[in-house]
């Protein structure tokens, strides 16, 4: 477990990039670890985890806001229309709003239940087909659509391209930020946070430097 290697890296590249103490927060990328590890890193005090499938955080969470206080879950990973009524219960964030209809389902929800959780945008700034997220020539149009809906639009998200360098990707995502005036900024992974820190991250997404690798899914 590497829980505090992690959280001092990321204040020294705070300080390095003169940003205030705390103003980066880590989420644990927690999905498809086992129960054990994740009540370690509870027990040392981190409330903050990221999930990516709605029925394996299902099983866990629960149970463990049930013996846990102020637990802060994000899904990360894509989300079918017909589980957003549960993401919409689950999680307090999620960052994975990438097209109109699940858009549409979340201000339905929001009607319905007076409240809403922090959304994010993913971006897909590589343009992958492959890949869920909104291509950036969209992105100024969707927000505008998303708070037309009254939608509470927190920021941006993306996943660099795997064989790409990774600034060029955390630099669109803060031109955009900054063109469409949100608030944050979900970039960065175990292998290249400390750039996306340098560019502004005020989200990042860890799993394997605090976990250690993922179990492959059966």
């Amino acid at each position: 477990m590497n829980l505090s290697k992690v959280k001092n890296s990321i204040s020294n590249l705070e300080l390095s990039a003169k940003r205030k103490l705390g103003s980066v927060k880590l989420i644990a990328v927690s999905k498809v670890q086992p129960n054990e590890k994740i009540k370690v890193v509870l027990e040392e005090g981190h409330r903050c985890f990221g999930e990516n499938r709605v029925q394996e955080a299902l099983g866990k969470w629960p149970g463990f806001r049930s013996n846990y206080d102020n637990i802060e879950l994000h899904l990360i990973g894509p989300l079918q229309t017909n589980k957003a009524r549960q993401a919409f219960e689950l999680f307090n964030v999620i960052q994975t709003l990438d097209r109109v209809k699940l858009a549409k389902s979340f201000a339905s929800l929001a009607q319905e239940k007076g409240s809403c959780p922090e959304l994010f945008i993913q971006v897909n700034t590589g343009e992958e087909p492959q890949k869920a997220g909104i291509f950036p020539e969209q992105l100024d149009s969707f927000i505008k659509e998303c708070r037309s809906m009254d939608l509470p639009i927190e920021g941006l998200m993306c996943i660099p391209p795997i064989d790409e360098e990774p600034s060029l990707h955390f630099s669109l995502l803060k031109k955009l930020q900054e063109r469409n005036d949100v608030n944050s900024l979900s970039m960065g992974m175990s292998s290249d946070f400390e750039t996306a820190i340098a560019f502004g991250a005020t989200h990042v997404r860890i799993g394997s430097a605090i976990f250690g690798e993922r179990i492959p899914t059966p």
